[in-house]
């Protein structure tokens, strides 16, 4: 417990308490949207949701003082007890939990209470991550340290995916841009960006064929080929890729004439035959120069290789049938406006009808009709967007970019590498949700099935995000508190 009590107050960041205030009052006005029943009007009565919320609310209330009546170096202290205990909480609940829409991720405390380990999680992820790095001259560029963040990273995700939760556990690769942060080298944001580019392009045009060539992967494996070249020539700064470019301008133009004109064969195979070629080149002159790049980028382009063959089998055998509908629907393969699609279609519609100053509080007939399934969870946003217009979505987006500023403040001006490690988690992770899920609503993003944070009705989102916000804010506080 801290000694000095007063000191709290005047060192915590009001500014961010503020606008945890904000957001929850903000979640529960739309809740109350989302939830009003003509027949039962009540809006504090525990029997519908906008009561329960008020009761996750005052819980939040009562962890936010347990928190910051701890002392400052809890959390570094306990940090691997802590993510330790979430992971054996993982792991349980894929055994116990019962199946709930064919998920296995939700513990059954009463009836009308259950909670969700995953949003636990997170906090506990980033305390690990954060007290990892937070080690006396470390160095993530070494393999070993590299290796073992990410398999901090990656055990929660592993524990969770086998719960059938993919959408959350997805959320926890907001975690690459805090390792970005502390020395990750770009190059792999590049290759996640590849991976995932590579993947659209070869679902979007799967079905698509041209004289046997099938027109996905031939236009991927031209986009390893580009990249290939564009490493070399702009960012290695060599010359002479120009005159391999010009001879694999001239045979694979050589080889769609004779697919169009003389044989048909599929062409993908001479791009993936140019891709060895060149790889091969480069390792030749990574040898040369001993300068170890180039090997490095023919590494990348064999692995681009194997990865845009086994998207198939990804897509069909790894991810389940209601994934593979929503990324089809998502990206346009295919049409489902009763099915998959339904959601996000009412969802566009009552956002669209809300116009500038919206239809007013409780006035929405999209939301009021039922329209919209999840409307008070994962699609709460559209009750902003139909209620109070384009104004009031604005303001709510103004809300969460103020907040968000203010936490990569925070973050920046922390004096150890654990606050400011477990600073940047918190922004990530909330940077993901408020981007994907406004995103889905709207119908940029797949529907995953996550929250918006403070907003979305459920008990285990509230709790984790208020224990994920105020940890960092303890944190914060403890720089300038006197001992």
């Amino acid at each position: 417990m801290p000694n000095n009590k007063t000191s709290i107050l005047k060192s915590v960041d009001w500014t961010t308490i503020v606008m945890y205030f904000i957001l929850i009052a903000g979640g529960w006005i739309s809740i109350c949207g989302a939830t009003y029943d003509i027949d039962n009007p009540s809006f504090f009565g525990t029997t519908g949701r906008s009561g329960m919320q008020l009761l996750w609310i005052g819980i939040s209330l009562v962890i936010v003082f347990l928190i910051m009546m701890l002392d400052k170096n809890f959390f570094e202290t306990f940090a691997y007890l802590i993510y330790f205990l979430a992971i054996f909480v993982l792991i349980l609940t894929i055994f116990i939990a019962p199946d709930i829409k064919g998920s296995r991720s939700w513990l059954v405390i009463t009836s009308s209470i259950h909670l969700q380990p995953a949003e636990f999680a997170k906090f506990a992820t980033a305390l690990a991550l954060a007290k990892f790095i937070n080690k006396y001259e470390f160095n993530l560029l070494t393999i070993r340290n590299f290796a073992t963040a990410l398999m901090i990273v990656f055990i929660p995700i592993i524990c969770i995916i086998m719960q059938s939760e993919t959408g959350t556990a997805i959320v926890f690769l907001a975690f690459a841009f805090v390792l970005y942060r502390e020395g990750m080298s770009g190059y792999i944001l590049f290759t996640s960006l590849c991976a995932v580019l590579f993947f659209i392009v070869e679902l979007k045009y799967e079905s698509a064929i041209w004289n046997e060539t099938p027109v996905g992967e031939f236009i991927v494996a031209c986009l390893i080929l580009s990249v290939m070249l564009f490493f070399v020539r702009y960012i290695f700064k060599e010359r002479k890729p120009a005159v391999v470019f010009m001879c694999i301008i001239i045979v694979a133009g050589i080889a769609t004439y004779i697919a169009s004109f003389f044989y048909v064969f599929n062409i993908v195979w001479v791009a993936v035959g140019l891709i060895v070629c060149f790889s091969i080149y480069l390792v030749l002159i990574s040898v040369k120069k001993i300068i170890w790049k180039y090997s490095i980028l023919s590494l990348f382009a064999i692995i681009s290789i194997g990865y845009l063959f086994s998207v198939d089998y990804v897509f069909n055998e790894v991810l389940a049938p209601h994934q593979q509908q929503r990324i089809k629907v998502s990206l346009g393969i295919e049409d489902d406006p009763e099915g998959v699609g339904y959601n996000v279609k009412q969802s566009k519609i009552a956002i669209g009808s809300g116009g500038f100053m919206g239809k007013g509080f409780l006035n929405g007939t999209q939301t009021k009709l039922k329209y919209v399934p999840e409307q008070d969870t994962d699609f709460i946003f559209c009750i902003i967007g139909e209620e109070f217009g384009f104004l009031g979505s604005f303001l709510a987006l103004l809300a969460y970019g103020i907040f968000l500023l203010r936490l990569i403040i925070l973050a920046e001006r922390q004096d150890s590498v654990f606050g400011r490690v477990y600073g940047y988690s918190v922004v990530s992770i909330f940077l993901f949700h408020v981007v994907v899920n406004i995103g889905m609503v709207c119908g940029i993003t797949p529907v995953i099935g996550i929250p918006l944070p403070f907003f979305s009705y459920g008990g285990s989102s509230l709790l984790g995000f208020t224990m994920l916000l105020f940890i960092f804010v303890r944190i914060d506080s403890g720089r300038k508190e006197n001992i």
